[in-house]
């Protein structure tokens, strides 16, 4: 039998035969669930159940031990105590087992855990887990897990198995389900961008989502992620660490500003991916992307562009890039692309409203509806219906239910809206008059048709839950949601990923410069480093004594600015006084400063002060997953208080560079703001790509800043920079 999925992990997912060691016939344990689970496959591979105590289930007798198999077997499930779990693998290497699942624990990083990982790979097998829930896949009729799973188009990585029961009824309640789950557990060898690297080639798999709390290798799953947006697989992450910055205590601003969920968020952004924050979020996300995955959603008439593989969201191979937008540090242009349009259609104008704001404050367009539509509109609805938009009904739905389809399609097929959302009262007349249900499960139907000739996608927000037209909605792809900000959200979500482009990979391996490591963070030192590297910085010279300043202040010319050395955050312990215009005040700033600092030396440097210029701060701190990440944003004292910064894996390109300071909140300050001239961006760019490569070159600097880095029409100049040295030294790319 061919494999469904065949690569890597076929043993996995579509093995030729199975055996599940420990199985049980007792409903309350796990052993019973993974050998009925299996059972359920056995027309389409040979199953074995393993238990030494003897039993059977449904007919099928237990062996003593894997010995006693009549032949080879391809993919072992092991849920036996942990004392007797080696014995197990080595049996099942021995039998040509060439694929664990392992769901029994032996402690998360135990020696016992290394050496069972080392066995099983030692023999080119392959291990799920330790300490997972198992693995399913529907499309090959696998099903190694407690639990139900219902059958789907959504492929689920997860560190949580209680988290993918949760997002499994979800997706049953929408009329949704799983194409594979993986339960990753303590992810000895399988982890989850091998997991996700399987769902990418997964053709049954059109969502993809991921529960991942260890990342592991960042750079590989980065690559996963945006190998999943060329390839038109959405991926859909949930991690946690939300809460992380408010109790970080750092060396620098660079530490305090990149956190890991940050990061992630800049992964994400960078790789197509979509990052959310709960499993209902996950779910309706999904449900609104597979809206329109199914066959003959072609766009019609008043369709522009081509029609993406998943309800519009992704472009085809082939399909024209779409511009940057502002916000998006992945785009490659300055141009934004149009927002998506949306028409709302309601029962009553204050829930059409309403569903109109929700659409509209996450970034979504809700335009006036041009007199041909409106007057199309008003043919079908009696005087005084509202026919802009949002298009109030006033009573023409409850009055004659087809009245939905008409102007859902009429809207659908106008060519002014890629979406249509239907609110209210729809799907929820047949509860209290029976005799209604055939008819409203008709237009429910002619809805779908509508959606479906237009090839739009069609959002419906109902007061009902489960009825027989919401059920005709489901089977049929249409997203039904109980509340309208869930509905805006996905879909606004969908549009998200449909804008972004992901950033192009870049190399990571040292320069020639990296040859002579960095032994402190000093100022002096640091400064040195990156003018090496090409940043630009004022002349300055460095100096133990107030006559050494005076005399250093006479050669590079007043005003001067005078720096402590050896301080974090200068400015805060008074160890910056700036524009110094003669011999007196520098050796007044002298004197007071080394009260203050108690600093053995100092920096003279000179003052720069171009018109026009705007304080950035620039930094680069090694997370532990992801490797060197580079921090822009706006700098100076107000960096923290401000908090705009933007983030990115380095080292970047120009191209990204630029689109990271479009970015910010306060990029008008960089395009020029009430009259001013605007900054020169290119070179900003170029200052974060030398940073960037400086930090590359240097794993052993934990984190690199400059702030302020001052950037005005004429270029780019660093006014201060600091290093963090790690706290032992990092093994090299």
């Amino acid at each position: 039998m061919t494999a469904l999925g065949a690569g890597p992990l076929a043993a996995l997912f579509d093995p030729r035969s199975v055996a599940v060691v420990g199985a049980s016939g007792n409903p309350a344990k796990w052993g019973y669930w993974l050998a009925s689970g299996a059972l359920a496959g056995r027309h389409r591979r040979r199953v074995h159940l393993v238990n030494r105590r003897g039993g059977a289930l449904d007919g099928t007798p237990f062996l003593p031990d894997l010995a006693a198999l009549p032949d080879a077997v391809e993919h072992v499930v092991v849920a036996v105590p942990p004392a007797h779990l080696r014995a197990v693998v080595t049996d099942g290497l021995t039998a040509g087992a060439r694929c664990f699942t392992v769901i029994t624990s032996q402690g998360a990083g135990t020696d016992e855990e290394r050496a069972l990982a080392r066995l099983v790979t030692g023999s080119g097998a392959r291990l799920l887990g330790p300490n997972c829930m198992g693995v399913v896949d529907t499309t090959a009729e696998l099903r190694l897990s407690w639990g139900d799973f219902p059958s789907g188009a959504v492929g689920l990585v997860s560190q949580s198995g209680n988290l993918a029961l949760e997002i499994g009824r979800l997706l049953a309640r929408a009329g949704q389900g799983f194409s594979r789950f993986v339960s990753l557990g303590n992810q000895r060898d399988i982890d989850a961008t091998d997991a996700l690297e399987a769902l990418i080639h997964h053709e049954p798999t059109k969502v993809v989502a991921a529960y991942v709390e260890d990342f592991r290798d960042g750079r590989r799953l980065a690559r996963a992620l945006t190998a999943a947006h060329a390839a038109g697989k959405p991926v859909l992450l949930l991690t946690v660490g939300r809460s992380e910055a408010s109790g970080r205590a750092a060396a620098s601003h660079t530490g305090a500003l990149v956190t890991a969920r940050a990061t992630v968020e800049a992964v994400c952004r960078d790789a197509g991916a979509l990052l959310l924050e709960s499993a209902g979020e996950v779910v309706d996300t999904a449900v609104c992307l597979l809206a329109g995955a199914g066959p003959g959603r072609q766009a019609r008439r008043g369709s522009t562009g081509r029609r993406s593989k998943v309800s519009g969201v992704l472009d085809e191979p082939g399909a024209p890039a779409e511009t940057g937008t502002p916000g998006d540090p992945a785009a490659p242009a300055p141009g934004p692309a149009r927002p998506a349009r949306v028409a709302v259609v309601g029962d009553s104008g204050g829930q059409g409203a309403l569903a109109a704001d929700a659409f509209a404050t996450r970034g979504l367009d809700v335009p006036a509806l041009s007199a041909a539509t409106r007057a199309a509109l008003a043919a079908l609805l009696p005087p005084g219906a509202g026919c802009g938009n949002p298009v109030d009904l006033a009573g023409a739905g409850e009055a004659d239910l087809g009245t939905y389809a008409r102007v859902a399609r009429e809207l659908l097929l106008s060519g002014e809206a890629e979406a249509v959302v239907l609110t209210g009262y729809f799907g929820d007349y047949a509860t209290a008059h029976p005799a209604q249900e055939e008819h409203e499960c008709a237009v429910a139907g002619r809805l779908a048709d509508a959606a479906e000739e237009s090839g739009r996608t069609l959002l419906v927000h109902t007061m009902a839950r489960d009825t027989p037209a919401l059920t005709v909605l489901r089977d049929r792809g249409i997203p039904v949601y109980e509340r309208i900000e869930n509905a805006a959200a996905a879909y606004a979500g969908t549009q998200r990923l449909r804008m972004t482009r992901p950033a192009p990979p870049t190399p990571t391996q040292p320069s020639p410069a990296a040859a002579h490591p960095v032994t402190d963070g000093g100022y002096r030192t640091v400064r040195a480093l990156l003018r090496g590297h090409g940043l630009a910085f004022p002349d300055a010279e460095f100096v133990s004594s107030e006559d050494d300043a005076v005399r250093a202040a006479r050669r590079i010319g007043h005003p001067v600015a005078l720096k402590a050395m050896g301080l974090a955050h200068k400015t805060e312990a008074g160890g910056v006084a700036l524009a110094l215009a003669d011999e007196q005040a520098l050796r007044h700033a002298f004197t007071a400063m080394r009260a203050a600092t108690g600093a053995a030396e100092y920096a003279v440097e000179a003052m720069a002060s171009p018109a026009h210029a705007v304080e950035l701060i620039a930094g680069v701190r090694h997370d532990p997953a992801f490797g060197p990440v580079l921090m822009a944003g706006i700098g100076g004292v107000r960096a923290e208080l401000l908090v705009d910064v933007a983030l990115a894996l380095a080292p970047l390109t120009p191209d990204h560079a630029r689109a990271l300071l479009r970015s910010l909140r306060h990029a008008p300050l960089l395009a020029g703001w009430r009259g001013a001239p605007a900054v020169d961006l290119d070179a900003a760019a170029r200052a974060l790509c030398t940073l960037a490569r400086a930090a590359v070159d240097h794993p052993e600097l934990a984190e690199l800043e400059v702030n302020p880095l001052l950037v005005h029409p004429g270029g780019a100049l660093a006014l201060d920079a600091h290093a963090v040295l790690a706290p032992t030294e990092r093994p090299r790319p």
